[in-house]
Formats: C-alpha cells, structure tokens, sequence
C-alpha cells in the first residue's frame, strides 16, 4: 500500500556542483543541488534570487558548473553556508579559465563545464539560469577514452528530505539495452 506524503518533489538524490562566476571582479563559487538537463547540450540551474552569484551570472552571461568529488565535500558544503558577499571563497579552490575567459573552475573537481548564459526565467523565490555548454573539462583519470567514468569521479549526491550527502552506487545496467528483454 501506498502512503500518501504531501506534495513533495521526490527527485533526489542529485548531484551536488560548485557553480562559478565572477563577481565583483573575483571568481566565486556556490553549492548548487538544484541543477538539471534542459536538452543535451543545456544545463538548468535553479538558484534563490537573493544569492550573490546570480548578478555574476548576468553580468558575465556565463558560469561554470563543476562537479566535485566526495573528496571535496567539506569544502563544497561550505561553499553553500557562506555567502561570496561575506567571504572570499575562490581561496579554497586553484581556478583555472578556459574558452570563455569569465567562467571560473575549480581545478581539484573532476569535472568542469563551462557555460554560456542562454536564457534566465524569473521564477517567485528563484533565478532559473539555462547555459549552454561550451566546453567540458574532464581529469584524464576519470575517463574511459572519450567517456567519463563517474566511478571514478566519485560525486556527491544531495538529497533533501534528510539533508544528507550522499556517494554514487555501482553500474548495474546497460541503458537502452535492458529493456530490449521485454521486447519479444
């Protein structure tokens, strides 16, 4: 039997990234749990209107999403309880700039996006910031030929209902392979 909960968004766990912009003149970074794929070459990034990288956003019209390891978790978990406005956070991370030239990334997380600002929807409590992705950065180590192998990126993942980070599981299935069992 079912036990009906309210309504809850029942998505989680995601992945956690470190969204970077400058601001101010500075690289900063702010943890983001609320990202998404808009098509497959666009990322959406849901983030509360009063946060001080969102002008960076729109000032630069770019922002980078970098995917952290569990290996940063204390880091990025600051990152998301201090504001930029309060405190120098590009100085936990080595940045590094790429095609875009104003999107800051972290060079200790695996894996670097770089996007360019393609759209801002003015939603009540939040900015709803869609990028296209430019280019992507990947630790050779952490690929399988042209291919990330999240295995050994090792992100963390956030789920909300219990406030608590968690790690990637193992690969268990083939993708649109699967379900080609049922297809007889």
């Amino acid at each position: 039997m079912k036990k009906m909960i309210g309504s809850k968004v029942a998505l989680y766990p995601m992945p956690v990234v470190l969204v970077g912009a400058n601001v101010g003149g500075r690289p900063n970074y702010i943890t983001i749990a609320h990202v998404g794929i808009a098509d497959l070459g666009t990322i959406s990034l849901s983030m509360g209107k009063s946060h001080y990288t969102n002008a960076g956003i729109v000032e630069n019209e770019c922002f980078s999403v970098n995917l952290p390891g569990v290996d940063l978790v204390k880091e990025t978990d600051y990152c998301g309880l201090v504001s930029g406005r309060k405190a120098d956070k590009s100085k936990l991370f080595e940045t590094f700039y790429g095609t875009l030239e104003k999107a800051p990334m972290i060079v200790g997380c695996p894996v670097n996006m770089e996007c360019r600002l393609v759209g801002k929807v003015d939603m009540p409590s939040h900015d709803l910031f869609l990028g296209e992705v430019v280019e992507t950065h990947v630790d050779e180590s952490c690929t399988n030929g042209d291919k990330i192998d999240f295995s050994k990126v090792h992100p963390i993942l956030f789920a909300m209902y219990d406030k608590s980070y968690f790690k990637l599981g193992e690969r268990f299935a083939d993708a649109w392979s699967v379900g080609k069992e049922l297809m007889k």
